[in-house]
């Protein structure tokens, strides 16, 4: 079997730079085409990039693209990567996987009956800062996890984004739009949710766009923007999760878990890097010595300062496990587990009772030094 396989990326996006710059990172992967439904927009990342800029229709019967990257909208994601399993490719999608379970078991079919492998973001959880989060907890460092607490606020998209609408309209809203990222995590730290609560509300009915080029606009807000929920985990563990575009500011830490021996600070999950701190029972909070791990390295600008991101992990594990015939890190198991979280959070805003989830996972395998390594080229 081939020691690399081609990837083709169809949606040509602002997010599809960042896999264009970090694809080189990594073994196993090499992106040879690219396709938008905007010509110019795969054109210009093409001559970008140095690969070629094909239809949509071209790149799914390119022979030397193995798996396709969708990066479209995330009201697109099933549709798009139905048709690249349909097409013969493997499917790396980014986050959400789809928008609801039935959607997600359909994708599931198709990839069985044709052989082949689904994978999604976010991999930010393979992170240096989350794996050793993991690492510490695997140890028994704080005992076991009984409970925990997640915060993802802000005061919203609009005021940074050129086109914000999607983010406001069903599928949008922060639990689908940032949730994948702490859920992900959370799974990967704890293992699967069981059931799960919440109280969900839309502060106002419309927004005002303050980012250019469509500054004044007014937007409507047909999601909910505030969202408190409660998961409780198969492990016995129980999480706040609140994710809310309605906060101006505020003084949650991003994630904590509290243990019967300790607690651990993890940094923000969205981000592959940051200081993790823990506590014993004498109760003082120490930052852990970072590990040498190659995801924790800086090597990216950010407005805030350097930081790590390695975004294409999960596609580079992905490819790998495509080649040795292993789980991937990022399964579609996974990724389906959590869209099931998030709808059940939506769901239960709604009704107002609890909803027990219909699928499960595994934790992911662990990604530590070494085998961080051996993704790197």
């Amino acid at each position: 079997m081939a020691k690399e396989l081609g990837v083709g990326i169809i949606g040509c996006g602002n997010i599809s730079t960042t896999y264009f710059k970090l694809a080189p990172l990594f073994k196993g992967i090499r992106i040879v085409a690219c396709a938008d439904l905007n010509p110019a927009a795969a054109d210009a990342r093409a001559a970008e990039y140095d690969v070629t800029a094909q239809s949509i229709e071209a790149l799914l019967a390119n022979p030397e693209v193995d798996i396709i990257v969708n990066l479209t909208i995330p009201d697109a994601h099933f549709p798009v990567s139905k048709g690249i399993l349909e097409a013969g490719k493997h499917v790396y999608s980014e986050k959400p996987l789809v928008l609801t379970l039935e959607q997600g078991e359909e994708l599931r079919a198709v990839a069985k009956a044709k052989g082949l492998t689904v994978g999604c973001a976010p991999d930010t959880f393979l992170g240096g800062a989350h794996q050793l989060a993991r690492d510490y907890i695997d140890a028994g460092k704080i005992g076991r996890v009984t409970s925990g607490t997640c915060h993802v606020m802000s005061p919203g998209m609009e005021m940074w984004h050129p086109n914000p609408d999607f983010f406001f309209l069903p599928g949008g809203g922060p639990i689908l739009d940032l949730g994948p990222y702490y859920i992900a995590n959370l799974i990967n730290l704890i293992g699967p949710v069981k059931r799960v609560a919440a109280l969900s509300s839309i502060a106002n009915p419309t927004r005002t766009i303050t980012s250019e080029p469509r500054k004044g606009e007014v937007i409507s807000v047909e999601t909910p923007t505030n969202i408190h929920a409660l998961l409780e985990f198969h492990n016995g563990a129980t999480v706040t999760l609140s994710a809310s575009w309605d906060v101006w500011s505020h003084r949650h830490g991003n994630m904590e878990l509290y243990g019967t021996d300790g607690s651990l600070f993890v940094p923000d999950p969205n981000f592959f890097g940051g200081k993790v701190e823990a506590s014993g029972r004498n109760k003082d909070i120490q930052p852990l010595e970072m590990w040498e791990h190659p995801f924790a390295v800086d090597n990216w600008d950010h407005p805030q300062g350097p930081i790590a991101n390695y975004r294409t992990a999960g596609l580079a594990d992905l490819a790998d496990a495509i080649l040795k015939g292993r789980d991937a890190r990022c399964s579609l198991e996974r990724a389906l587990h959590g869209v099931d979280v998030m709808v059940s959070i939506l769901k239960s805003g709604e009704e107002g009772k609890f909803v027990t989830l219909s699928t499960t996972c595994t934790q992911p395998a662990a990604l530590g030094i070494e085998e961080a390594q051996a993704l790197l080229r």
